[in-house]
């Protein structure tokens, strides 16, 4: 890749990605090290080039396999919200999809644990963290709603999918303080959820009301 594809020209330029950070400002993103990070990913990498005059748009947007990438507002909010007690080591990521939340993450804490159930939307992935040397991830072919038991507990736990309730087995693998975000409840209505682990329990805030993929059951090859 030239440098002037990473970089983007026209409407995947920096001055295009820089409106979108001041979009994401207005909407209520605070934090510098999300807005930072954000400005400098190029999201047009993450889609196919057809789309890529698209990217910098605050849209989701679809990549195949009846999937979508996140819109970057969604994608700066819980992000943000997960970020919101400081730094974390270990994050749990679950739907990779193009991997775009992804390299978000990894350039926020230390190790990304990223779960996919389409080995189609994974192998692309994989080859966009190859490209953007993401080190610091680890990838895994699974059913999603089963997180990564071995490698946690977790600091905290991100989901691009929605399950109607929230799968117990993620809750167990947070650590005491830890921190789980993703949107819960049916396709046609569903609502972001900030769950913490505590020494006795849980809590749950609600969040923005949202729309994501449904969390899906068993793994398509």
């Amino acid at each position: 890749m030239t440098p002037l594809q990473f970089q983007g020209i026209g409407m995947t330029s920096q001055r295009t990605r820089d409106r979108l950070i001041t979009r994401l400002i207005e909407q209520g993103i605070k934090s510098h090290a999300v807005l930072d990070v954000m400005a400098n990913t190029p999201r047009h990498l993450f889609i196919d080039e057809a789309l890529s005059h698209r990217a910098y748009e605050d849209t989701a947007l679809p990549i195949g396999f009846g999937q979508t990438i996140s819109q970057p507002y969604i994608v700066a909010k819980m992000t943000e919200v997960l970020l919101a007690n400081g730094p974390l080591e270990s994050v749990l990521e679950i739907g990779t999809g193009c991997g775009y939340q992804t390299a978000v993450l990894s350039q926020l804490v230390q190790r990304v644990y990223s779960v996919e159930r389409i080995a189609g939307l994974q192998s692309k992935a994989r080859e966009r963290a190859a490209l953007l040397r993401m080190n610091n991830v680890k990838f895994q072919l699974a059913d999603g709603n089963w997180g990564w038991e071995d490698e946690g507990p977790f600091d905290g736990i991100l989901s691009a999918a929605a399950p109607e309730k929230v799968p117990p087995e993620l809750v167990a693998q947070l650590k005491v303080g830890g921190r789980l975000i993703m949107p819960v409840g049916s396709e046609d209505k569903q609502q972001l959820v900030l769950i913490i682990r505590e020494e006795e329990g849980i809590s749950k805030q609600y969040l923005d009301a949202v729309r994501f993929v449904p969390m899906l059951d068993g793994i398509q090859k």
